[in-house]
């Protein structure tokens, strides 16, 4: 399969790549890495660690994932957020540059959790005033 079609699959979030009968299969990628950058939010809502650790929560449930662990760390007052939860369909992390009104996310999800569904959660909470992203096909056999 080349890239091209395997990137075209991973884009529609209503696959489910683990309906295929084999895991290793070239027809479908095994989950999607969803890679976004928020820039003009406002510092103050991206050094809140309580706002950020909900705002994560939130996502992973309308991403339909199921969170097994999480773990933030604010860096200090007026400083930003690093958080991360390991779900079962992988993982959604956040890196925050209050001072920059910047924030790094990562959401890589497999099975039938939706990475779009969890981004505009979060999109919602922090208010970008530009977004952009990156999808990738992971797990693509040959």
């Amino acid at each position: 399969m080349k890239l091209e079609s395997a990137l075209s699959l991973a884009a529609d979030p209503n696959i489910n790549p683990h309906s295929h009968p084999h895991p290793a299969s070239p027809c479908l990628p095994l989950g999607r890495h969803l890679i976004a950058d928020f820039q003009g939010c406002q510092g103050a809502v991206l050094a809140d660690p309580a706002l950020i650790e909900q705002a994560m929560l939130k996502a992973a449930l309308a991403g339909q994932a199921t969170v097994l662990q999480q773990h933030f760390h604010h860096f200090g007052v007026g400083q930003g957020v690093t958080g991360m939860l390991l779900l079962m369909e992988s993982h959604i992390s956040i890196h925050t540059w209050p001072e920059h009104g910047y924030a790094a996310i990562d959401l890589f999800m497999c099975g039938a959790a939706n990475a779009d569904a969890a981004l505009s959660v979060l999109a919602q909470a922090l208010q970008p005033q530009q977004q952009s992203q990156q999808v990738l096909a992971r797990g693509v056999f040959s």
